[in-house]
């Protein structure tokens, strides 16, 4: 796909994922809207993004708040009269055990994760629908498929994430618009700079790079696939534990449970 002159919205856009996908869009030629909490970090990545000759609009948006949202999508909409592709990549993790996590805590990563998804497809779908066009672009994690002791309210998060994904991808059929998951393992960004990720005994020795899975952000934003998982072989085990969960299950829970 061409995406030069494309609008394009990223949640979460101050660090990781977000900083590095809206980089490579940049690269591309498109016109970007920039969306996390932090005002200053996003203004210090338009300033870097400056030189690629785009448009770029700074939003300050907590998305698990749907009247920031909504006035958020007012002031996209007033200034650039349509999206061509949302990514919703806002998103984050608790580590600590379901006795262990208070109801706020668990309720955050929700109101983050799935809800903040909600609000900006409830408000900028009905704008790509009247046109016939646009993509939607949903970053859960390979967590959306596995249940894993210690970062099970952010599973259900993703869980919930993929399914409503789903859903939607078959009430857009022939509309013109599509949506695609881009479901990736561990990603080394500030995921894990939460202090409560400190009681994990050790770390992941395979992880991504944020630009690699930015470049597949792009690639799912012209796809027909409900969901690209990254790398491509972590799908072998994603069957494996939907084929076979009395074998794969127990090794998941030994596994992350000595983590």
């Amino acid at each position: 796909m061409n995406f030069k002159n494309k609008i394009i919205l990223i949640t979460g856009a101050s660090s990781g994922i977000g900083k590095q996908t809206a980089i490579e869009f940049a690269k591309k030629g498109a016109n970007l809207i920039l969306v996390a909490r932090r005002k200053n970090k996003l203004e210090l990545i338009a300033n870097e993004l400056e030189k690629f000759n785009i448009t770029i609009l700074v939003c300050q948006c907590d998305v698990s708040d749907k009247v920031q949202v909504k006035n958020m999508s007012k002031i996209v909409l007033e200034k650039f009269g349509t999206l061509d592709i949302l990514v919703n990549n806002a998103g984050f993790a608790i580590y600590g055990s379901v006795s262990e996590l208070s109801i706020d805590e668990i309720e955050s990563q929700m109101k983050t994760n799935y809800f903040g998804m909600i609000y900006c497809i409830k408000n900028f779908l009905p704008h790509m629908l009247k046109k016939k066009s646009g993509h939607i672009v949903n970053v859960a994690s390979v967590a959306a498929s596995f249940g894993l002791p210690g970062i099970t309210s952010y599973c259900g998060s993703k869980f919930a994430m993929l399914g409503f994904s789903e859903g939607l991808k078959h009430e857009l059929k022939n509309s013109g618009v599509d949506i695609t998951v881009v479901s990736p393992i561990m990603v080394k960004t500030n995921f894990f700079d939460h202090s409560s990720f400190d009681k994990m005994s050790s770390n992941f020795t395979f992880s991504l790079s944020s630009k690699t899975v930015a470049k597949s952000i792009l690639q799912a934003s012209n796809s027909p696939r409900l969901e690209i998982i990254v790398p491509s072989f972590a799908r072998g085990v994603i069957w494996l534990k939907n084929t076979f969960p009395y074998l794969i299950n127990p090794l998941i829970g030994k596994f992350f449970k000595n983590i």
